[in-house]
This record gives C-alpha cells, sequence and structure tokens, in this order.
C-alpha cells in the first residue's frame, strides 16, 4: 500500500514539473496582418468596422428604429457595430429625459432582434467609457 501512495505521489509531483515547464514556455505574441491583429492560443481578433458591416444582415437604421421601440421617448447618444459573446450586434446607449443614466439596447445585427436591455447608471457609464477608452488606446 505505501508503495502505491509514494508511486502516486511521485506521478503527481513530475506531472506538476511538467506542465509549469510547458507553461513557461508558451508565446503569446500578436501577428498584425492589415487592420486584423490575431492572436495565438484562441485570443480575440480584432475586426475593422468594414469587415462587420459587411457581414451585419440588417441596417444601422432598422436596428436603431427596433431599439428606440424598446425605450420610449428615448434618443440615441451612441451607437455601435460590435461583436459580443460571439454575437454581432448594433449596441444602442439611449437616454429617456427625467431618467438619470442610460438605457442600454442590443439588437442582433443578423436577424434584428433585441438581445439586451440593460439600465447603466451615469457611475456605470462611466466606468464602461474609462475602460473602451483605455483599450482604444492599448491598440495604438
Amino acid at each position: 500500500m505505501f508503495k502505491v501512495i509514494a508511486l502516486a505521489v511521485a506521478i503527481a509531483a513530475t506531472t506538476s514539473v511538467a506542465g509549469a515547464q510547458a507553461a513557461s514556455t508558451v508565446s503569446k505574441s500578436t501577428v498584425k496582418t492589415g487592420t486584423v491583429a490575431k492572436r495565438h492560443r484562441g485570443m480575440k481578433k480584432e475586426e475593422s468596422q468594414a469587415a462587420l458591416q459587411k457581414e451585419a444582415k440588417i441596417s444601422e437604421e432598422t436596428a436603431r428604429a427596433t431599439a428606440l421601440k424598446e425605450v420610449p421617448n428615448g434618443t440615441v447618444k451612441s451607437s455601435e457595430l460590435e461583436r459580443e459573446k460571439g454575437k454581432l450586434i448594433y449596441s444602442f446607449d439611449i437616454s429617456v429625459p427625467g431618467k438619470s443614466g442610460i438605457e442600454e439596447v442590443n439588437v442582433n445585427a443578423i436577424d434584428g432582434s433585441v438581445v439586451a436591455r440593460e439600465h447603466e447608471s451615469a457611475k456605470t457609464e462611466r466606468k464602461e467609457a474609462a475602460k473602451e477608452a483605455k483599450e482604444k488606446k492599448a491598440k495604438k
């Protein structure tokens, strides 16, 4: 019994050392080709707006109308076409008179359905804007 336990401990120790050595030799380099940056090991790749526009099946105007139906009396403050959680979406930030913060409405750019609707407080919106600005600066 003691030999079996000792053997199991020795195998576990060898495996963890080999795993640690293999992990330290992996490189996460970025290869840039034109406007698309491809990263190794399943990392997110950047897509140009032109490529996203070609992939979209509905227009931004149609998606805007759908989003505004969700938020009566709202005004679109900003919009963008992006890929989020694997889905191509139009994201609209909509303000409502007399209400603080914004309503974020995401519309599927392929079939025009509403994917998500969320209220963001002014504080949350500032944090999100700062995060996006930092990401844009890092890309350059």
